[in-house]
């Protein structure tokens, strides 16, 4: 298809669409699950229960510093055995700190999942709610827009409505 083509459609499509949709609005869908009280409740939760991982991480990470420290100040002090051990001590310590921080990370997308799919119902339900009550006639995410005016934004709505639930 040649351009002149493309945009015949694009025009055409557009003046179509204002033609049949009256009311229009944009949401921000992630955007209201994360302002959402249960998202603030659910990060408080998160983070206590991953303290300790965290600190083991935290932990290791300054175990790792110290090991590369200790080769860099000992390298022309000690034997070549000497620094290799010291070598071979930092790649264990910097393996279990690689190993313990992917680790962590992967169960924190585990959980975040599992509450965005506990969530899921929850918004989906505002949502239609909120469309049946306002009677949008187009929602269109908030991510796929280049601008919309801020009055046509219900993600507010969304937020306020999901702390309600």
């Amino acid at each position: 298809m040649n351009i002149k083509v493309v945009c015949s459609l694009v025009l055409a499509l557009g003046i179509s669409f204002n033609a049949n949709a009256e009311k229009i609005a944009v949401l921000g869908v992630q955007q209201a699950l994360l302002a959402s009280e249960a998202a603030a409740d659910f990060r408080a939760k998160l983070k206590s229960e991953f303290a300790k991982d965290e600190q083991k991480v935290l932990d290791l990470e300054k175990q790792v510093k110290a090991a590369r420290e200790k080769i860099a100040k000992n390298k022309d002090l000690v034997s070549k055995e000497e620094l290799k051990k010291l070598k071979i001590q930092f790649q264990k310590v910097f393996a279990e700190y690689q190993r313990s921080g992917q680790a962590l990370q992967q169960k924190r997308m585990e959980r975040e999942q599992a509450f965005i799919q506990e969530m899921k119902p929850r918004l989906d339900k505002v949502i239609r709610g909120l469309i049946e009550k306002e009677g949008y006639d187009a929602v269109i995410a908030k991510q796929a827009t280049l601008f919309a005016k801020k009055e046509l934004d219900i993600t507010p709505k969304v937020v306020e409505l999901l702390n309600k639930q």
